[in-house]
């Protein structure tokens, strides 16, 4: 199968790699040029491909050769404003009607729930006017067969809860997480591929929810960062529970991990 994975970072260069060593033809974009070598060496074609918010690059519909695109840019908000991710993919929709994409897998983000201390599954409501959830309902519009995955906390790797924590005092620590492994995201894309679960909508979250000061506790245990300072909460702080169960209906898949108390990182 011919793949294109926009954004060959964190989450997009491992797939690429695992889709390429797995017999598929992948074509894979970054925005660094230190990084075209790396790509190459592990068999992803590179393009060098930039969004500010308006595509800067005249390879697009090479690129955009493939069956499938899958798209791994993070929305950067911050100085560049909500809307800058949704400028990003309108520009790259506007190349889409000359390429020879037949389907698209984005990935979105459980963020796009608001905090309503339960459970929350893909039948209820969203914030709409969330940067995401504007590129899900674009990309939705479109002839292309497109599922989406609303992924929870990404984690793995050099990826580690505690170490953003390590030190701080934590008014959080009872609050569930909505965690997922990179290793399983990468394995769910792929069973997409092969299976073909288009024109759906999936949360992406391991089935186990420990509180935040499990998973620190352990973390801090196991690989020697400092300590949290944790504290009682003066008010209720808002969560949700995100669930993975349609996904795990539908698709059959089974959690490599499906606790993030189990998580394996580095």
């Amino acid at each position: 199968m011919k793949i294109s994975i926009l954004g060959c970072g964190w989450l997009g260069l491992p797939l690429g790699k695992y889709l390429a060593e797995n017999g598929h033809s992948v074509k894979g974009s970054t925005t660094s040029e230190h990084k075209i070598s790396l790509l190459s060496e592990i068999g992803i074609e590179p393009f060098l491909l930039r969004f500010s918010p308006q595509l800067e690059n005249n390879n697009i519909l090479d690129f955009l050769n493939s069956e499938v695109l899958i798209i791994c840019i993070p929305p950067r908000a911050g100085k560049y404003g909500e809307d800058f991710h949704v400028q990003q993919i309108e520009s790259l929709i506007e190349h889409l009607p000359l390429s020879t994409v037949k389907s698209i897998i984005y990935t979105s983000s459980t963020s796009v729930y608001p905090d309503l201390n339960r459970e929350m599954t893909e039948k209820d409501k969203v914030i709409e006017n969330h940067a995401l959830i504007k590129v899900e309902n674009l990309l939705k519009s479109l002839p292309q067969n497109v599922t989406i995955l609303r992924c929870g906390g990404l984690m793995g790797g050099e990826r580690i809860p505690a170490k953003y924590f390590a030190g701080k005092t934590v008014n959080t620590g009872k609050i569930p997480v909505n965690y997922v492994h990179q290793e399983d995201v990468i394995q769910i894309i792929s069973m997409i591929l092969e299976k073909g679960f288009w024109n759906e909508t999936f949360n992406v979250v391991c089935p186990i929810h420990p509180i935040r000061e499990e998973i620190y506790l352990k973390n801090c245990k196991e690989l020697g960062f400092l300590m949290p300072i944790f504290e009682e909460a003066t008010q209720e702080i808002p969560f949700k529970i995100v669930s993975p169960q349609k996904l795990i209906s539908q698709t059959g898949y089974n959690f490599i991990y499906a606790n993030p108390l189990d998580f394996r990182y580095l």
